[in-house]
């Protein structure tokens, strides 16, 4: 295999796990590539990666630096604060030229801006730190979908639906044609009535969050669902969402008792178990890009197909 050429950069929160940050480097080495470090990756202002103008340049020299892979070092804050000066024109004009730009997070702004404005397709995926650089070393499923997005061979996933979730899947058999988009649903909806929303009809919209309590998750889906959104997608996919710690007065309710109401209140099917979120194990999901959803029992299969290869 072609050794390949990744770009990390921090265009969200400071890193603040040196020593993951670190392990991150040496193991995408280990593995053959070359691993160029943006010369404001380990920079500091306030709780950034720098001040927004230097997170900025960190961007235009990610998308001018003729890499096979632009990754994030972290997610955590502070792409919204700069949406409205991102170069999505180069940005675009990079992943053109073959420069995938992979993260998830905070980057979920960054990517569905880079929709809304380009229609160029990115990455949902892995971060330097968090998933590279994890102590007991990378995930084996992650780091093989990694893989395969560099030597542009990753054609789709599949997944089993929970046990529990198998009646959702009744009645439900294909969908074809549908623009697969969403992220972090936090990030998402705080971006509703902007210019950076995607208006995606017919879309499949998939989700994941972290620390926040059903209830907030709970009110965010209600917000999308008042605003006329998920009555406009084909399919809901549900990642995971970690992090939430119940509460004595909670009395019952969890994200089952959300996902359960969700599926009452919209026509499009919700869907569950997509490995996708502040979880080790996760797939690569090409957000922007046409799909198409199959399932077979308790398995679903989501196909995109051949996407170039560099």
């Amino acid at each position: 295999m072609k050794k390949k050429h990744i770009y990390i950069y921090s265009p969200s929160s400071a890193v603040r796990d040196k020593a993951a940050f670190k392990r991150g480097v040496k193991r995408l080495q280990a593995l053959g590539h070359e691993v160029e470090v943006d010369e404001a990756a380990l920079a500091t202002h306030q709780r950034f990666a720098g001040d927004d103008a230097t997170r900025l340049a960190a961007i235009a020299r990610a998308a001018a630096s003729g890499a096979d892979v632009a990754l994030i070092s972290r997610g955590g804050y502070g792409l919204t604060r700069i949406l409205d000066a991102i170069p999505y024109k180069a940005v675009a004009k990079a992943i053109g030229r073959g420069t995938e730009f992979v993260g998830l997070s905070d980057f979920t702004a960054f990517q569905c801006a880079l929709l809304a404005k380009t229609g160029a397709v990115s990455w949902s995926g892995p971060a330097l730190g968090e998933d590279f650089g994890a102590e007991d070393g990378p995930d084996e499923i992650m780091e093989a979908c990694f893989d395969d997005l560099l030597h542009g061979q990753g054609e789709g996933t599949g997944w089993r639906v929970p046990k529990r979730e198998g009646e959702s899947l009744a009645g439900f058999r294909s969908l074809h044609d549908a623009t697969l988009w969403g992220g972090n649903l936090c990030v998402l909806t705080s971006l509703l009535g902007t210019p950076y929303f995607p208006a995606i009809d017919k879309g499949v919209l998939f989700l994941e969050d972290v620390n926040e309590h059903p209830y907030r998750v709970e009110r965010m889906l209600d917000q999308l669902r008042h605003a006329g959104v998920l009555a406009r997608q084909k399919a809901v996919l549900i990642g995971h969402f970690t992090g939430t710690r119940k509460v004595p007065h909670d009395r019952g309710f969890d994200m089952q008792t959300v996902v359960t109401r969700l599926r009452g209140l919209i026509k499009a099917p919700v869907l569950t178990g997509l490995p996708f979120g502040h979880v080790p194990t996760k797939v690569l999901l090409p957000l922007g890009a046409h799909v198409e959803v199959a399932a077979d029992g308790r398995d679903v299969f989501m196909v995109w197909g051949h996407r170039h290869a560099h």
